[in-house]
């Protein structure tokens, strides 16, 4: 995960080459718009206690498919970019992605039983009644080392990658066609687009790496817009789902703003509470 000279240095070069390998072809080559932007997959909401707690549920099979469908489809937006992209730093994503996103499975659905025995998200591994009593004490340590390999390692693992593949393909968006527009599919998908993604900057905590790259997002617009070039249908998608987003991101911590119980479990400077934390504190105790 941390290749960052690396991975700059690729960006850095597919980002010197972009403008002078943009013509009007291209552009017309980017009118169609790529569905598989809208990297989610909703599931149906099914109680957990409906299903033995010692077999997959329903939501875990949904997540192996998550697992599954989302690398295919990064897969098939890089196929559909309009210029080359670095398939060296494409692979290594994607194997990244795929190694920590089984490693999510396991400890989201462990977390989601937990949730069933008391288990509180608002509070830290050690401070949870049904986990400071536990005999041997080095159990706690254990389930410790699963918090940390799910919500700090893991995350890192699946977000850095993940967004890179986005950035990557976004910095390939831009036309010399100036009047075109989103199509009406990709105005209908923004919205559930941005919630999807709201969830992931909140749960996965990854507020700082989301910033950063909307900026480096903005930075390649302004310098594209010196060259000449516009977005087309696909980096509009990009752009504004990150900008809804963002306003999500806002409203959320401004409405937990003054929560003392989340202070304490989120100290940092850079508050942004996980819905889940919210869950077992306001909706699942009443």
């Amino acid at each position: 995960m941390r290749r960052r000279p690396q991975s700059a240095a690729l960006t850095s070069a597919f980002l010197s080459r972009a403008g002078s390998e943009k013509t009007l072809s291209t552009a017309a080559a980017q009118s169609q718009f790529h569905t598989e932007l809208d990297i989610e997959l909703w599931e149906i909401i099914i109680p957990l206690e409906w299903f033995p707690l010692n077999k997959p549920s329903v939501g875990d099979y949904f997540h192996i498919a998550y697992n599954v469908i989302t690398p295919f489809l990064l897969l098939k937006l890089i196929e559909r970019s309009p210029t080359a992209l670095p398939r060296s730093a494409v692979y290594l994503c994607i194997i990244t992605f795929v190694m920590e996103a089984s490693i999510h499975l396991i400890g989201d659905s462990i977390n989601h039983r937990l949730i069933l025995s008391g288990y509180q998200f608002h509070l830290a591994v050690r401070e949870n009644p049904i986990i400071k009593d536990l005999k041997p004490a080095s159990l706690i340590d254990s389930f410790e080392l699963l918090y940390y390999y799910d919500e700090h390692l893991g995350h890192s693992m699946w977000y850095v990658p993940f967004f890179l593949i986005l950035f990557l393909y976004f910095t390939g968006c831009f036309t010399q066609v100036k009047d075109e527009k989103m199509p009406y599919s990709g105005w209908l998908l923004l919205g559930p687009s941005a919630v999807y993604y709201w969830y992931l900057i909140t749960e996965g905590q990854i507020f700082v790496l989301y910033v950063f790259t909307f900026f480096a997002m903005v930075a390649t617009v302004m310098r594209q817009r010196r060259m000449g070039f516009v977005l087309d249908s696909n980096g509009r998608f990009l752009f504004y789902n990150f900008i809804i987003t963002l306003g999500l991101v806002l409203v959320w911590v401004t409405y937990l703003w003054n929560d003392e119980v989340l202070r304490k479990k989120y100290p940092g400077i850079i508050y942004v509470p996980e819905p889940w934390s919210f869950y077992t504190l306001h909706i699942k105790g009443s």
